[in-house]
C-alpha cells in the first residue's frame, strides 16, 4: 500500500537563480552604458593632461624668464631647461634653484626645450604628446609655451 496514495504533494516551487536571457540582459545593458559614459571619462582625462601641461609650461616659462633676469640671457640649449635646478658652469650670477625639480609631462617624459625658437617666441618649451614623437595628432599631438594665450 501507497501511503502517498491520498495526500496532495506540494508543487515543485520554481527556481529562484536567475535565467540565462536575464543575465545577458544585465549585461547587455551594463555594456551599453559603459559605452555611452567611456568617451565622456576619456575626453575629460585628456583634459586634464592639457591642463597639466599648461600649467607645468607657464610654471617653466617664468622659471626661465626668472633666469634670465639674474643671467641676462636665457640658458643655452646646450645647457637645457637643467639650468633652471642647477647652477651651469657658465653662469653669471646664478641665484637659483628657479624650480625645486623639473617637472615632467603627463607621460612620464622631460620637457623639450628650444633656444632660439622656432615658434616666434624667446624659447620653445613643449612636450610630444602621448605619442613620444615630434609632430601628430589627437592625443599624440605637440603641446609648447606656443599654443598659450
Amino acid at each position: 500500500m501507497n501511503p502517498y496514495k491520498n495526500k496532495v504533494l506540494p508543487q515543485a516551487s520554481r527556481s529562484q537563480g536567475f535565467t540565462l536571457v536575464e543575465v545577458m540582459v544585465v549585461v547587455i545593458i551594463i555594456t551599453l552604458m559603459g559605452a555611452i559614459v567611456a568617451p565622456t571619462v576619456f575626453n575629460q582625462l585628456r583634459k586634464a593632461e592639457e591642463k597639466r601641461v599648461e600649467a607645468d609650461l607657464r610654471a617653466v616659462e617664468s622659471a626661465l624668464k626668472l633666469y634670465r633676469l639674474d643671467n641676462f640671457a636665457y640658458p643655452s640649449e646646450a645647457q637645457g631647461l637643467e639650468a633652471l635646478v642647477t647652477e651651469p658652469t657658465t653662469s653669471r650670477a646664478w641665484r637659483g634653484p628657479y624650480l625645486e625639480s623639473m617637472p615632467k609631462d603627463p607621460w612620464d617624459m622631460e620637457y623639450q626645450y628650444q633656444n632660439p625658437s622656432q615658434h616666434g617666441r624667446d624659447f620653445d618649451i613643449y612636450s610630444f604628446g602621448a605619442d613620444q614623437v615630434a609632430g601628430g595628432e589627437g592625443d599624440g599631438e605637440d603641446m609648447g609655451n606656443w599654443d598659450l594665450n
